[in-house]
């Protein structure tokens, strides 16, 4: 299936330096929310065992300049399992098999040509049933959160919110 978006405008994805800003470090694996420069919040996370990259097929976390592009899952419980971004009405164990998308969903949109196709890879921030990874490289291209943590950051965040993933 083809996702086809509205390009996003060029204010959709800028990013000043006194509004919300998001930044994700793959190098020290966290996620910061940043308001005026100044640290507002931060997470550890998980980004892709695979390292970084936006080739299709890759399982690797795409860099640059993104916007969230959707949300998911606003009311499910702590670990409520998602199959193609839809609730199953399953709840996974921590540290079972698999590896699920759980609890929320922040899709993001790639705003620059080389991440374009970001949408299309189906990247998201979500929770994961491997929480004793998170800090580590571990995933398939996403970037990971625990399950309280990215019920916080999807009650702070908006559709449209400019991000950034970083080295």
């Amino acid at each position: 299936m083809k996702i086809v978006s509205e390009e996003p405008h060029p204010d959709q994805c800028a990013i000043s330096d006194s509004a919300l800003k998001v930044v994700v470090s793959v190098s020290d694996q966290m996620l910061r929310i940043l308001r005026g420069g100044y640290v507002e919040a931060e997470y550890p996370v998980s980004t892709s065992k695979y390292g970084v990259g936006s080739e299709e097929g890759s399982y690797k976390t795409p860099v640059g300049r993104f916007r969230i592009f959707e949300k998911m899952g606003d009311d499910a419980p702590p670990g409520a399992i998602f199959i193609g971004r839809q609730l199953t009405g399953e709840i996974a164990p921590q540290g079972g098999e698999g590896d699920h998308i759980l609890t929320r969903i922040l899709w993001l949109d790639g705003c620059e040509p080389s991440n374009a196709n970001t949408l299309e890879r189906y990247i998201y921030l979500h929770g994961t049933n491997q929480e004793a990874l998170i800090g580590t490289p571990a995933s398939h291209g996403c970037i990971r959160l625990r399950a309280n943590d990215i019920i916080e950051l999807y009650a702070k965040l908006d559709r449209g919110t400019p991000m950034e993933i970083v080295m």
